[in-house]
Order: structure tokens, then sequence, then C-alpha cells
């Protein structure tokens, strides 16, 4: 089926990141992922090619670009180049770091901290998760208290995207502990400051090259002027931007199925059992039907969703939506796909055992799909 969603510029902005991927980031991939760690250089050669902070305003050095058409072929193309650990972490400072400050961020903090973003130099991060605290952000204990012209912060994070090259983190904090949902602010904290400290390096199931780890805040003082956003409302600060990010998964999720199921495509018709390809059966011709199907009829609705996310109208529900179910689907999809690799789709050195591997987090992170549902159901019911 022909898609309509992408134009002239979209493709020959395709054409940029593809080039760059080939020439700084897959050579140096699988080392990469051996050291668990990609490298600041990755960071600062995509700020040199306009593949970070597409949407930094060309006042303060980015691009400007509100069509999130642009990011949708970056996931593309990292998803075709099984460098998906890369793009986990690009994917956090364009579809969250960034934007955060760009919507909450004073003209101060915008001029001090989003220069660097839109080139690779400083990369952010949001510290929401805890240790005994996940989807559930309302059990949050880090604290903040107001010292003068400071806040000091205490506690600790864990499973925090781009945790160790962080130069930024937005933190999720407790600052009135008696008003609820409305006790919760952002504050930025900084590489260097006294009492910020990094846990550790966690090893993860898969994206072993992207760094999450453990972030420790211990009488962390915070310029007052590092609020983000209002005092008060960092909830609703983070249900403003929930949109962005769940629809950020779902294309991720919609480009791995789709980049998994042309890899299976052409394997299988030159794998061969039996003295014919294995694509010639009638069990391997039915999973590619269904699995195109189910990718082709995503795809239309995640496309539909970029297309209201450019026009504001893409709502929390909506985002929800499309975020289960292309995650559920790109787990489905994969798993199907190593299948019909056999013994080879086991095998690291394809990109679909990567795939493999990265793909379990989907459904998890970024809300997991039971907080989806309860969130799509809780709309149902309030109707």
């Amino acid at each position: 089926m022909q898609r309509n969603i992408f134009e002239q510029d979209h493709e020959a902005y395709r054409e940029t990141v593809r080039e760059f991927l080939a020439r700084e980031i897959e050579p140096n991939y699988e080392q990469w992922e051996s050291d668990r760690l990609i490298d600041r250089s990755a960071w600062l050669a995509a700020g040199k090619s306009g593949i970070v902070g597409l949407s930094v305003p060309e006042e303060f050095g980015g691009s400007g670009v509100a069509d999130y058409r642009f990011r949708y072929v970056v996931a593309e193309e990292i998803a075709r180049t099984a460098t998906t650990s890369f793009g986990s972490g690009l994917s956090l400072q364009d579809d969250i770091a960034i934007p955060y400050i760009v919507n909450l961020g004073t003209d101060e903090q915008k001029q001090r901290w989003l220069p660097g973003m839109a080139v690779g130099e400083l990369i952010g991060a949001i510290a929401m998760t805890e240790p005994g605290t996940g989807s559930d952000l309302q059990g949050i204990k880090t604290t903040a208290v107001r010292d003068g012209d400071e806040w000091v912060i205490n506690g600790q994070k864990t499973f925090i995207t781009n945790g160790i090259h962080s130069d930024i983190v937005i933190v999720v904090a407790r600052t009135d502990p008696n008003a609820g949902s409305k006790g919760f602010s952002l504050l930025v904290v900084e590489r260097g400051m006294p009492g910020f400290s990094r846990g550790r390096k966690l090893h993860k199931v898969g994206l072993a090259g992207q760094d999450t780890a453990e972030l420790v805040f211990e009488d962390v003082r915070v310029p007052a002027t590092n609020l983000l956003g209002t005092e008060g409302r960092g909830f609703v600060h983070l249900m403003e931007n929930l949109p962005l990010e769940r629809i950020s998964i779902a294309v991720n999720a919609i480009a791995v199925a789709k980049a998994a199921y042309r890899w299976t495509r052409d394997y299988v018709f030159e794998r061969k059992a039996f003295g014919k390809p294995i694509g010639d059966l009638q069990n391997t011709r039915f999973a590619l039907a269904e699995m195109l199907t189910e990718i082709e009829v995503t795809e239309s609705h995640i496309d539909r969703c970029v297309l209201a996310l450019n026009a504001d109208e893409l709502t929390a529900v909506d985002a929800s939506k499309g975020k289960w179910w292309a995650s559920e689907l790109q787990k489905r999809v994969v798993d199907r796909c190593v299948q019909l690799h056999g013994g080879y789709g086991y095998m690291m050195e394809y990109p679909i055992g990567r795939a493999y591997v990265d793909s379990r987090i989907q459904t998890i992170y970024g809300g997991t799909t039971e907080i989806m549902k309860e969130i799509i159901g809780r709309d149902i019911a309030s109707q």
C-alpha cells in the first residue's frame, strides 16, 4: 500500500540520516554494544549532521522543526540498521528532554541549555522512576526542600535513560509533602553539582549500548532558577508531554516491526529446506501475509497519530492506544520473525537477534501496556 505521509523534504532528509548512520554509527555499533555504552562522539556527529535537536528553535541553535515526520524518518532508518541503542538515547533527548525545556523553560534556561542540546554537546535525561516506584508516580519519595535561593534535593532514581552521559537531568521531586498530586515539581540538576552522583550502569537484557543508570541525590543544592515550569505543577507538566513521549515509542515500535518483517521476507526466500526456499511453504507465506497486514493497518493508524500530533490534536488517550498496540505488535512480529529465521535468528550477528532482545522493553517503559489500557478504560468509563 502506498503511504502518503512523507513529502519530498522528508525523503531528502532520509538520505541524510541514512548516510550519517552508515558513516558514523554502523561501523562502530558492535563495539559500543560490547562496551555497553554509545560513545559521546556519536552525539557530536549527530549534531553536526542535523540528526539531533530538530525541535530546538533556530534562535537557540536548532533546526526549529516542529514537524514530527522528520523524527519519524530518523526512527525508521535507525530501525532499518538495527542501531536501536543509539536511537533510544536520541529519542529521550529529542522527544522528552528538549521538549520540556522548549515548552517550560524561561528565556534564560533556554539560552543556557538548548544550544548545547541542539548539537549533541549537552545530553539530557529525565528522572522519574525510583527503586520502589514505577508506574505509580505519586509514590515518588525524592524530596526538594526550599532553602533561601536554593532547593535541596535528596533521593534516588533508577532506570534512567542517558543516566551515565547526561549533563542535565530533569528531576521529579516532591516539593510539598502535604499537597498530594499538586506537591511535585521539576528541577534541573546539572553535571558536577555537589551531592549528585551516578550509581550503577545497569546491565539490561537488551539495548546494551544505551546507558541506563541509577542516580543518587544527597543534599544536592540546586539554584531556584533551575525550577522548570511552575512549582507544584510537576504532574501537570508530565501529563502535558505524555502524548509526544508515547507516540514516540509507538513510532519506534512500528518502525522496528516493519524492519524485522523486511529482513525476514528477504531471508525466507534465500534459506532452503526440503529442496526449496522456505518462503514457498504455505505456513511461511501465511505468516508473512498476517504480519504485513497487521503492520500496514497499524502503520496507517500511527501515521494519523503523527499528523494529529503535528496539528496539536493528539490526546493522551489516543497516544496510549497507539503506544500499547504498536509496541505489542512489535513484540509479536519480532518473535515470529526469529522463528522464521530458525537457529540463525538467535544469533546476535543477525539484526533480527538484536531486535529480539531490544524489543522487549517497549511494552514496559513510557507506561506499561496495562497502564495504557487503564488510561483508555478510565476515559471510556467517564463518558
